[in-house]
């Protein structure tokens, strides 16, 4: 299950540099397949996405921190829980239900986004 940033967000960034797949952007930016990741080309994402890696996309919220679903393995293969939640001091990083995946299929994203 990827997480989800809730609208509780106070904007303190304390999220976003914990993120080892690249996946947390502030509100109103573009987010890109590619950063953080190994990801080139045209890549078909988890969701059924077909992008280019390179793209910018669309934020996917223009108020507050966000995170990108198809990049969110909740830390699985680099940590043993989310950092973005364990770093929060709001608590508004929590389980995303829309977003439901097992651990094995955490760490098949984990390899897709990092080539291994």
């Amino acid at each position: 299950m990827a997480i989800k940033i809730t609208d509780e967000c106070i904007n303190c960034g304390a999220c976003e540099p914990e993120c080892p797949n690249n996946a947390i952007y502030e509100g109103a930016v573009d987010w890109k397949a590619s950063d953080g990741t190994s990801l080139k080309g045209r890549v078909v994402l988890k969701s059924g996405l077909i992008i280019d890696a390179d793209a910018p996309q669309e934020p996917l919220s223009d108020d507050v921190y966000y995170i990108v679903p198809d990049k969110c393995t909740e830390c699985k293969g680099f940590h043993e829980e989310p950092q973005c939640a364990a770093v929060c001091p709001v608590d508004c990083c929590v389980p995303d239900d829309e977003h439901v995946e097992s651990e094995e299929s955490l760490l098949q994203k984990k390899a897709f986004l990092h080539g291994e």
